[in-house]
Parts: structure tokens; C-alpha cells; sequence
């Protein structure tokens, strides 16, 4: 058998497992990994920071199909950086892997410079937290790890690494070693009949759609589903884009704040609810009390533990999406082929009344920008391939209020855990994993600041990208802006260093910022300026190889919709009646 350093062993076994690209920090108690990657088919992205380089991993991850990012650190404090990023993607269901160094074994208990029981500390927010103690496990260790990362419900998991363990000879061959097969659940057919004859029996049925569908590679069987049986789907944030928002069956999303008029209205219409994949989250459910009055609920998800978490369902169902929905399929078309699917054009027609009738206003030309108009232009200058990339605050909630997403891994979201400064790192992730597709972020000015050395990151790796700044802080500026506009203002779209007369609340100069960092930015007043700085944007971030930032000066105060309940939101846009420019027809 051949014989191998421990890292080496491990390295093959990444390999196999298909990781092509790791970001990461180099520190002397990880060094023999990096050592062992020398020569080995894997690249590397050298980060600012270890959080950064998770928040990198799962943009990849979310991006990239099937693959999964990897990040990597030394001992100590590398590890707790990372832990924010692994909680990030525990809550969202995303498999990353982080590696870290370690004290040597011997010194562990003994206080040694950075020696942390990192293990201990990530459990929480993993699948599986290690520390591996013998060398000659490392390899099944690997394994392991990709075996639970994407068996089940998908999630992070954490190698910890001793120094003296990576150093370690063993016996290897990689030439009889193969990825453990993985486990997915799958729905009995007796159950997705039960429910499917819950669905025909109500008058006014839904489907929530979830980020487990994305997951499972499954929005083309959830489309063929909702069209078999007739039911409109309101897919969660972060389901968005499993079915197109042009489609006629797309119900609008719903909730207490990434939330449409018309989604919370239809939902609060119907009497059964198909969840698949989703965690009923609180910002979609509000009360249970009101969420859950006069309708049936059937919740398919692929961990058993989560169903019934919430609140009960009427039928539980332990599946992955893919898996329950090529049964739902199946059984809708033969009952189809039967003549026994419910006709909905009633409840279809009253659906797409509400959506097409309870558009909210984005076209205004007020000065400072109100953020309506800058997801107005957003939509109307990025297309349907475009990889959105936003995080937490007013402007991911603005951007779940009006952005159209048409297409599945085209909205990626850190949903459930936020952490701030998450959009640079996940753009830098998500364009390596797909370079040829368009990647643009979504900003706030105060989360822009947290990550922002990682700008670096992707001007020093030639990754380009547009990053929509919304800034609302700068009080100077805003009073610039309306002088600005006053004057027939025209702002230089070559990007050449802006001046700027008074720095806002946070201290910061985002432009120079940016253009310290290696990278290009411009500062837009007037939103008639808007449409050509983004196409400008684009342009230059493609020619130039590095992000190219766009910030957008906006009003210091708005009234985003949101409530306590989902019966009880405060609209404050007037309620436009517009026909689609497209609508899909049901089948």
C-alpha cells in the first residue's frame, strides 16, 4: 500500500470528493496541508479574513451545483472566525467545509499557544465537528465528512487538524478508495397519495415552496407539479426562483417582510398548504395563530426532527424534494391520465387578479433616491441570468419587496443567520464557481463595511462583479444630492476619484474605500443615473477583471412594508393595477 503524509492522504481524498477551488489563511499549524496541496489539482484563494473565507465557501457552494467550498485556517483563532460562517450555513442548509491546524496532541491540555478545543466549540453549528487524533483516520475522516455534508439535510462540517497528526506517515491508497454513497430519504407512496388527496379535496390550495428544493436540483419537478395539480406555489426567500416569478402559478412571496401584497393576500385565502423543503421561519409565519387558522397543512422535509418543530402538521412527510416531488409527479399524472385532478381555474384566476392588480409603485424621481427605484432599475438592467448575492437589513428586505428573480441559484441569501458583511465574500464565491455567469451584489452601507478588505480578495484574483451600495447614512451627501439634482447634476461614469465634501455618520469614504482596495466605484444622486452607472458597472467589472461598486444615495428613512402579522401590514406605496409584460399560461 502506498504511504503518504496524513494531509497528502487527505488531499486525495478532496480530490475525489470534486473540490477544485479552497479559500483560506495560511498559519504555521496548517501549514504541511498546505504543503500537501502543493502540486495537487485543488487551487487556492488566499482570503483577508477566515470568516470571509466561509462566507466565500458558501456563496460557492450555493452557486455551484453539486460542489462544495471549502475553507481552511490555522489553529486558535482562525477557528472561532470561522464559526459565524459555519452557524451561516448550518441555518441555511449549506454543506462548506472548514479545516483547521492544531496544537500538537500532546500539548492540548496542556494551554499551548492557540491550542483551542475548536471541536467543542463548532458543534453547535455543524453536522460534525473533529478533532482527529490519529493520523491513520484522517483519510475515513474525509470521507466522513462529504458522507454527512450531503446525506440528509445538507450542512457545514469542521476537520480540526494537530500539527503532528498532518506530519504523520501512514498507509494509503487512494487507488481503492471511493466516496461513501449518500443518503437520501424517500417518501412513501401511500403518503404522497394521502396528500395529494388532501390537495384534490380543498378548494383554495397553496404550495410553499423551499430553499430544499434548490438543494435537491428539483424546480423543474415543483414547476410540473404545480401545472399537473393546478395549485399556485408562493415560493420562501429562500426558495426564490424554484418557479419563475413571471409564471402564472407564482403566487408572490408572503410574510412579515421579504413579502408581497398579493402573496400575503392569496395565502390568507386558502385552505390547505403543501410545504416542501421549507422551515415555516418566522419572518414568513408571523402568529401561528393567524398562519395556521382554517387550513390543513402537509410538510414534506427531508429531516425528520423539523416536521412538527414549528407547529404540527395535519401530514408529516420525511423526503428529500427531489425525491417527494418525483412521487408527487408521478401520482398527478396518472390521476391526470384518470381525470381526476380538481379543476382550479376559479382559484388560478382569482390568484393572478391579486397579483397582477396589487403592484406596488417603484418609479419615483425623488432626490435623495428612495430605494423602490434603485430595485426598479436593478430589474430593468440585469436579466434573468444575472447570480443575485444580498445579506441582511432594510435593503435585503426592500430587495425581497420588488426584485424579479426568474431562475433557481439566482437569489442567494444568507437567510436565517445574517451575519454582516456577507454579500462581498459570497460574490467572490459564487463567481469563481460559475465565472460565466453575471454575479451582482446587494449592499447596505453599514454591512458593507464589515468585510470589506475582501475586496481585495477579488481585485488580487481578478474577480469581477457589481456591488449595488444602497447608502442611506451620509447626511452631508444626501444634502449634495438634492443640490446635486437642482443643478442638472451629471455624474462621471469613468469611475475617476470623486470628491467628497462632508463623510456621513460612519467616518467612511466608501468610493475611495473601494478604489484603495484595487477596485473601481462611482457615487450615483440622481436616479435618472441609475440605469447607465449599472450598465457602466457592468462594463468596466467585465473589461477590468476586478468588482466595480455602485453607490446609490438614497433617502435616510423608509417606510418599508412590514407588520406583526401577515393580515396586518402596513403598505405605504400606492397600489398600481399592471398587466405582466409576460405571463407563462398554466398548463
Amino acid at each position: 500500500m502506498a504511504k503518504m503524509t496524513a494531509t497528502e492522504a487527505a488531499i486525495r481524498v478532496m480530490e475525489s470528493e470534486g473540490v477544485e477551488l479552497t479559500f483560506g489563511v495560511p498559519g504555521a499549524a496548517i501549514l504541511p496541508l498546505y504543503q500537501a496541496m502543493n502540486g495537487s489539482k485543488i487551487k487556492h484563494v488566499l482570503v483577508r479574513h477566515e470568516e470571509g473565507g466561509t462566507h466565500a465557501a458558501e456563496g460557492y457552494t450555493r452557486a455551484a451545483s453539486g460542489r462544495i467550498g471549502v475553507c481552511i485556517g490555522t489553529s486558535g483563532p482562525a477557528g472561532t472566525n470561522m464559526i459565524t460562517g459555519l452557524y451561516s450555513a448550518m441555518a441555511d442548509s449549506i454543506p462548506i467545509l472548514c479545516i483547521t491546524g492544531q496544537a500538537p496532541r500532546a500539548k492540548l491540555h496542556k494551554e499551548d499557544f492557540q491550542a483551542v478545543d475548536i471541536a467543542a466549540i463548532a458543534k453547535p453549528v455543524t453536522k460534525w465537528a473533529i478533532t482527529v487524533m490519529e493520523a491513520a483516520q484522517v483519510p475515513r475522516a474525509f470521507r466522513q465528512a462529504f458522507h454527512l455534508m450531503r446525506s440528509g439535510r445538507p450542512g457545514p462540517v469542521l476537520i480540526d487538524l494537530p500539527i503532528d497528526v498532518q506530519k504523520e506517515i501512514i498507509e494509503y491508497d487512494p487507488e481503492s478508495d471511493f466516496p461513501l454513497e449518500v443518503f437520501k430519504p424517500r417518501p412513501h407512496r401511500k403518503q404522497i397519495e394521502k396528500a395529494l388527496d388532501m390537495m384534490m379535496a380543498a378548494q383554495r390550495p397553496l404550495i410553499i415552496a423551499g430553499g430544499g428544493i434548490i438543494n435537491a436540483e428539483a424546480s423543474d419537478l415543483l414547476v410540473e407539479l404545480a401545472e399537473l395539480t393546478q395549485t399556485p406555489v408562493i415560493p420562501t426567500l429562500m426558495g426564490w426562483g424554484s418557479i419563475p416569478d413571471d409564471h402564472a402559478l407564482n403566487a408572490g412571496m408572503m410574510g412579515l417582510q421579504t413579502q408581497h401584497r398579493y402573496g400575503n393576500a392569496t395565502f390568507l385565502r386558502s385552505d390547505f398548504v403543501l410545504g416542501i423543503g421549507n422551515r415555516w421561519a418566522n419572518r414568513q409565519t408571523g402568529s401561528l395563530d393567524v398562519y395556521t387558522k382554517g387550513r390543513k397543512f402537509v410538510h414534506v422535509d427531508i429531516d425528520p426532527m423539523q416536521i412538527g418543530r414549528v407547529f404540527c402538521p395535519d401530514l408529516g412527510i420525511v423526503g428529500d424534494a427531489k425525491y417527494a416531488l418525483e412521487e408527487f409527479v408521478a401520482a398527478a399524472r396518472a390521476r391526470k391520465q384518470a381525470g381526476k385532478i380538481t379543476n382550479r381555474q376559479h382559484w388560478i384566476a382569482e390568484v393572478q387578479e391579486r397579483k397582477y392588480t396589487m403592484q406596488r409603485r417603484t418609479d419615483f424621481d425623488n432626490v435623495p433616491i428612495k430605494p423602490q427605484r434603485v430595485f426598479q432599475e436593478i430589474n430593468n438592467v440585469f436579466g434573468d441570468d444575472t447570480c443575485f448575492v444580498t445579506a441582511i437589513g432594510l435593503y435585503q428586505i426592500a430587495s425581497g419587496q420588488f426584485q424579479k428573480v426568474n431562475k433557481p441559484r439566482n437569489y442567494i441569501v444568507c437567510g436565517q443567520a445574517g451575519p454582516l458583511g456577507w454579500e462581498i465574500s459570497a460574490c467572490t464565491g459564487a463567481k469563481l464557481a460559475d465565472p460565466d455567469k453575471e454575479v451582482v451584489g446587494v449592499v447596505g452601507d453599514y454591512s458593507f463595511q464589515f468585510l470589506i478588505e475582501e475586496l481585495a480578495v477579488a481585485a488580487q484574483h481578478h474577480v469581477p462583479f457589481v456591488m449595488v451600495l444602497i447608502n442611506n447614512s451620509y447626511l452631508g451627501l444626501i444634502r449634495q444630492a438634492e443640490i446635486a439634482y437642482k443643478m442638472d447634476y451629471e455624474v462621471q461614469l469613468s469611475f475617476n476619484n470623486i470628491n467628497c465634501p462632508e463623510i456621513g455618520d460612519y467616518g467612511v469614504d466608501h468610493v475611495k474605500a473601494v478604489q484603495a482596495m484595487g477596485c473601481l466605484a462611482t457615487r450615483i444622486f440622481d436616479p435618472k443615473l441609475m440605469a447607465p452607472a449599472f450598465e457602466e458597472a457592468r462594463r468596466l467589472s467585465k473589461e477590468k477583471r476586478v468588482p466595480v461598486v455602485v453607490e446609490v444615495i438614497t433617502e435616510r428613512v423608509t417606510n418599508i412594508s412590514m407588520g406583526p402579522e401577515i393580515d396586518k401590514i402596513n403598505e405605504f406605496e400606492e397600489i398600481l393595477d399592471r398587466k405582466p409584460a409576460k405571463k407563462t399560461e398554466a398548463a
